[in-house]
């Protein structure tokens, strides 16, 4: 299994509707993308951060394919404009040691084909994971 998590500190200025349909949209995704098995979206407790969000997938197929899903790019689209500050990483039980480099590698894909995605990343005030676009 292959955990993606988030956390999410919201921007001061961020309208309380646009953060709940973001919200929205995260569980949307939970719940539309076929190749997520379990999901959390919700409050984040003990630090400082607002939200976070959990996808489990099987394998790195599964990874790419929640990854790539187009309801993921809808998501980083409406709902990355309203963070500060964002934390993404992954937990994986795969004892194959290529399973980081696979997972850095869908990251690097996702992003060398998506400049106006790297650009979203880059407006964020703090952005810190094994996703961060030009990171090997």
């Amino acid at each position: 299994m292959i955990h993606h998590q988030i956390r999410l500190a919201m921007r001061p200025d961020a309208p309380r509707d646009q953060v709940d349909e973001a919200l929205g949209m995260l569980r949307r995704m939970g719940r539309e993308i076929d190749a997520v098995v379990y999901w959390s979206v919700g409050r984040d407790v003990g630090g400082d951060f607002d939200y976070g969000a959990m996808f489990a997938v099987e394998d790195i197929e599964g990874y790419r394919a929640y990854m790539l899903a187009p309801l993921h790019r809808q998501v980083d689209e409406m709902g990355l404009p309203l963070v500060r500050r964002m934390v993404s990483h992954d937990l994986t039980d795969d004892e194959d040691p290529a399973t980081g480099d696979l997972i850095r590698q869908v990251h690097a894909e996702r992003f060398a084909g998506d400049p106006a995605l790297v650009a979203l990343i880059e407006g964020l005030g703090s952005y810190e994971g094994s996703s961060a676009p030009g990171r090997d």
